[in-house]
């Protein structure tokens, strides 16, 4: 994934993804091409970093018979980004369990994610929400009934 055009041309790499997809490290190193004008982190750069990673540790939980999107993203900004920083990304196993159910027989499942990017010291430099969506496919639904 850190070799992907998206994650390499913006200084993304991807530092871990747990065997089982519930947890993810991402890092953003700010540099000529991942700053803005004044030399910090692009806003940009650090909503390409928190992009797909909930989606993709719900999908690898739930499954092929889930469709599972990123909706909405949000971030609130709250200090100057330098050097590298830090996204940690959280999925329970017991969180996708209760999602499975929830979106069991094509029921329409949006749900907020929140994480923070932290720079080197451990300060946060933002805070970052994302929406996803889920849905069990309707083969699938179809089959059960």
């Amino acid at each position: 994934m850190s070799l992907w055009i998206p994650n390499l041309f913006n200084g993304i790499r991807i530092r871990h993804f747990s065997e089982n997809w519930t947890h993810a490290t991402v890092e953003l190193h700010v540099n000529v091409f991942t700053r803005n004008y004044v030399k910090t982190a692009f806003g940009g750069s650090m909503s390409a970093m928190t992009d797909p990673y909930f989606f993709m540790l719900l999908m690898h939980q739930l499954g092929r018979s889930y469709v599972v999107w990123d909706t909405k993203g949000e971030i609130e900004f709250l200090k100057p980004g330098r050097g590298t920083l830090t996204a940690e990304f959280e999925v329970p196993q017991e969180k996708a369990a209760e999602i499975r159910e929830r979106a069991r027989g094509g029921a329409k499942v949006l749900e907020w994610f929140e994480t923070v990017i932290t720079d080197s010291e451990g300060d946060v430099v933002a805070k970052v929400r994302r929406e996803v969506y889920i849905r069990e496919k309707k083969r699938v639904a179809t089959s059960r009934g």
